[in-house]
């Protein structure tokens, strides 16, 4: 078996601290990299040891595979762990850790090319027999996109064969919609991922997103673990999961299963993975592949009372999967995701200083959060802070967990959307299950109810001071950090 002593993390905020934490729970030590807004943040601290980065901009710091890789081997790591986002699903940083002799804690280059081109990935599901949704290959000018999109049928859906969550994508509902569809979505992709490239789906109006999570070992062994109902989104982009999924059929389940591990074998899948289906009645349709972990993995390791990021860096090691599996799940699980976003003004990021901060404990709660009281949130990132894990025997009992933590929670500074979370919580539809991808925009109540929480403090808060105070903190801190 290789060995895992020392694990260099090449992310930021609360997924790098997440992979720490189980990192020390197995004794490896750990490495940080930050560029320079993240001097002061906890991920930085927690690890064992922390190197700066330095690049053109923050964001391009974290992106340097060359300067990734020669901290990694300065620090003596021999192993990398990518986190979501970023270098993640980037198969570069994962030949230059097999170039550098460094374990790359996640799939290897070639599955994450296969996968990574969403073109390819839908001719490989179609052979081997997993349900796709009607679409084009990668097109190069609106004459092509018009013949393919009056093929399948209107509306469609334009997006990005690179890369992933939801970004660039634009729907077309009629041929004379289509011509600005294909070209902001082609200037997406190019900003996004540096490749134009893009292809058409049949739009599915109101289906669900509900993404299967899979393991799989270097002995072949592939397991499905589970569902997640991501459906709850805005620009096409998740803020709320759980599991079970309300309502999925336990055939259903079973089947998309099977077609989840038939999809990861297809490419020679290791480690963990996602694949995501759209579902629209009783037909569901591979929709991509996320080769690394996902940000709502903590939901499924609520049911499982597993570690993902553990038997991530057990399968890296060259560890098996457990014969008999990971068992039944238990119980019910959703998780919130808490962004600087203003949902009042169309999900407005709003980077700005965290003033108070004291998450919510208790029973079936779990925070996953990468700032601290006092701390600046930089603009260069994304908008996420913290995510908030309710655990409880049911959906319903579930639900009720959530307004406690969510009332309960104090993050004061930027605009969260704490309060839209709230008001999803009160919507009757969501009560019963009644989700699609549709479910914002069908709900415009959502936003005066959001105003309503808005307005209403945590009973906690006053507990935490004022700005003036936690100004005054603040810059003491600076001073002796300094």
């Amino acid at each position: 078996m290789a060995s895992v002593s020392r694990v260099l993390v090449a992310n930021r905020g609360e997924i790098a601290l997440r992979v720490m934490r189980t990192c020390r729970e197995m004794g490896i030590s750990t490495v940080a990299v930050y560029a320079e807004p993240d001097a002061r943040t906890p991920h930085v601290y927690f690890a064992d040891e922390r190197a700066p980065l330095t690049g053109s901009s923050p964001r391009q710091a974290y992106l340097d595979i060359e300067q990734l890789v020669k901290l990694a081997r300065e620090h003596g790591a021999d192993a990398v762990h990518p986190g979501y986002g970023f270098l993640s699903e980037n198969p570069a940083l994962a030949d230059a850790c097999l170039k550098a002799a460094l374990i790359f804690i996640g799939p290897g280059a070639a599955s994450m090319r296969a996968m990574g081109d969403k073109v390819e990935a839908r001719r490989r599901m179609t052979a081997a027999g997993v349900p796709v949704v009607p679409g084009s290959a990668a097109l190069q000018d609106e004459g092509a996109a018009l013949t393919e999109a009056e093929r399948i049928g209107f509306p469609v859906l334009v997006k990005a064969a690179a890369g992933g969550g939801g970004i660039g994508m634009r729907v077309a509902q009629t041929p004379e919609e289509l011509p600005a569809a294909f070209e902001a979505c082609r200037r997406a992709a190019q900003t996004s991922f540096a490749s134009p490239d893009v292809y058409i789906e049949r739009y599915l109006d109101h289906p669900r997103h509900i993404e299967m999570q899979i393991l799989a070992d270097a002995q072949g062994n592939t397991l499905a673990l589970g569902e997640r109902e991501c459906s709850i989104q805005r620009r096409h982009q998740k803020l709320l999961e759980e599991t079970p999924a309300p309502g999925l059929s336990e055939p259903q389940r079973k089947v998309m299963k099977e077609a989840a591990v038939r999809a990861a074998a297809a490419v020679q899948y290791q480690n963990a993975g996602t694949i995501e289906f759209i579902v629209a009645g009783d037909e569901f349709y591979f929709l991509e592949m996320n080769t690394r972990l996902q940000v709502e993995h903590p939901v499924t390791e609520a049911v499982l009372g597993t570690d993902l990021v553990r038997w991530q860096i057990e399968i890296a090691r060259g560890e098996s999967l457990p014969a008999a599996g990971f068992g039944n799940p238990r119980g019910h699980a959703i998780e919130f995701r808490i962004n600087a976003e203003d949902p009042l003004r169309n999900f407005m990021p709003t980077p700005r200083r965290v003033l108070r901060y004291a998450p919510p404990s208790g029973p079936g709660v779990r925070v996953d959060s990468g700032i601290r009281p006092h701390q600046e949130v930089s603009p260069h990132f994304d908008s996420l802070l913290a995510k908030l894990v309710v655990f409880a025997e049911d959906r319903g009992a579930t639900i009720g967990r959530g307004r406690r933590a969510l009332q309960e929670f104090v993050l004061t500074g930027p605009k969260t959307t704490i309060p839209f979370h709230r008001a999803i919580l009160e919507e009757a539809d969501f009560q019963a299950g009644r989700i699609s991808t549709g479910f914002i925009p069908d709900h415009p109540g959502l936003m005066d109810r959001a105003r309503g929480f808005e307005s209403e403090p945590s009973p906690m808060e006053p507990l935490y001071g004022g700005g003036e105070v936690a100004a005054a903190i603040a810059a003491g801190m600076v001073a002796a950090e300094g």
